[in-house]
């Protein structure tokens, strides 16, 4: 399939929001969203070409039917992945994306259910992928921004990001954004089924795995919203695991040596 990776203008606030051509495949892992589903659906179907695979992880609450519902009411350009065995949001994602690159779609975009990611902001990164094989949605470049965090939080994640880029040696300023847009042809080369994190630390794996390959990496400042329904997966364990990756990442072989290849940042 042929694509063109136009450059997309940010749409102004509350315009319309258009990504025409670009055929991206949109992939959200659920658990218990139930409430945030439909909205974030809604946003993405409002954008030309995107389709929605929504990787449900067994929700208790209902999300996974609800997304079979959605599913029959716009055939074509949603499709639900009902997942089995252990559960994670690291486990979810892998799924999810090899099911995408299944598809043959010739962008495959990542995101969170829970509306702090604006789908407004796809198309800015569907633009970037112009010159860059991953994108970053990144809150943390210029123009970035968080609403809504306790200060807290904010402190939390920026230390997080330091740690992160100081074992690992990447230079993305959002190392642990999980707003993402891929070419297919550079998702293909991560090696998804040796992927060893079952929490938010896979989205940090994800990213040396992509410099390892040395592919084009470029963030493209997004304004995240804290979650305004239902409750965060943040447990101790989901934070235990994000603090040790970064040094099993460091320590990895690495099967061909490539250097980070990070192109910087396009603005929206």
């Amino acid at each position: 399939m042929n694509v063109t990776r136009a450059r997309v203008a940010a749409p102004a606030a509350g315009g319309p929001v258009r990504a025409a051509g670009t055929g991206v495949l949109v992939v959200v892992p659920t658990f218990n969203e139930r409430d945030n589903l439909p909205g974030l659906t809604q946003a993405l179907l409002d954008l030309d070409a995107v389709r929605l695979l929504v990787v449900d992880d067994r929700s208790p609450d209902g999300t996974g039917a609800l997304a079979d519902d959605l599913a029959g009411q716009h055939p074509g350009r949603i499709e639900v992945m009902h997942r089995s065995g252990p559960r994670g949001l690291g486990r979810s994602y892998a799924d999810g994306l090899a099911r995408a690159l299944e598809t043959g779609a010739p962008l495959i975009a990542q995101m969170d259910a829970d509306l702090s990611h604006a789908p407004g902001h796809l198309p800015a990164m569907v633009a970037a992928t112009a010159h860059a094989d991953l994108v970053v949605g990144s809150r943390y470049c210029a123009g970035g921004a968080i609403e809504n965090w306790a200060p807290r939080r904010r402190l939390l994640s920026a230390c997080a990001n330091r740690y992160i880029r100081a074992v690992t040696g990447l230079r993305t300023q959002d190392c642990t954004s999980g707003y993402r847009c891929w070419t297919r042809e550079a998702l293909a080369r991560i090696p998804l089924d040796r992927i060893e994190s079952d929490g938010y630390s896979f989205l940090v794996e994800m990213l040396h795995e992509a410099v390892r390959e040395g592919l084009r990496v470029a963030e493209v400042p997004i304004v995240f919203v804290e979650r305004r329904l239902g409750e965060s997966k943040l447990s101790t364990q989901v934070l235990l695991e994000s603090a040790l990756m970064p040094w099993r990442l460091r320590f990895r072989p690495r099967p061909t040596p490539a250097a980070d290849r990070t192109v910087g940042v396009t603005p929206s």
